[in-house]
């Protein structure tokens, strides 16, 4: 797949959300709703950003700051934008974020099979800190992921 355009990361705002909800629903088999992105936009401790990347929301990253622990909440990239480097631009943003509000450790969860996600995780030098059995409906298992900031 060819490299996409120049990516541009920005705060997520409230005309994006109808993008940002066809990406999360082709994304999650229990996809966050409306109401769940519009507090994110407005709660003091989150840091929703979006990608805009060939015309159009491309990706979305929901991250949350709070004292010394950082959490990516929810990622995800349009399936038709996918391997072109837009999940990794949201997680590198999302680390220098996280450094420069001054976390000491940014964690995720993912779903066991997710092995692409997985990969770009560890690529970026995240571990495994432990797992949730069949936390994802009652069936899939969630990896969680940690990377120390300083």
């Amino acid at each position: 797949m060819s490299a996409p355009g120049p990516i541009n990361i920005r705060p997520m705002i409230e005309p994006d959300l109808d993008a940002v909800l066809l990406i999360e629903q082709a994304s999650h088999t229990r996809p966050w709703k409306r109401e769940h992105f519009l507090h994110e936009i407005t709660a003091p401790h989150s840091y929703p950003y979006v990608a805009d990347c060939c015309g159009g929301v491309a990706g979305f990253v929901c991250l949350s700051v709070l004292f010394e622990v950082s959490q990516i909440l929810d990622i995800a990239v349009a399936s038709d934008q996918r391997g072109r480097g837009i999940g990794l631009a949201l997680m590198e943003f999302s680390i220098d974020l996280a450094r420069r509000m001054a976390a000491d450790v940014l964690e995720l969860e993912v779903r066991a099979t997710n092995t692409a996600a997985i990969a770009l995780y560890e690529r970026l030098g995240f571990i495994c800190s432990g797992c949730r059995s069949k936390y994802y409906e009652g069936k899939d298992d969630a990896v969680l992921m940690e990377l120390k900031l300083k």
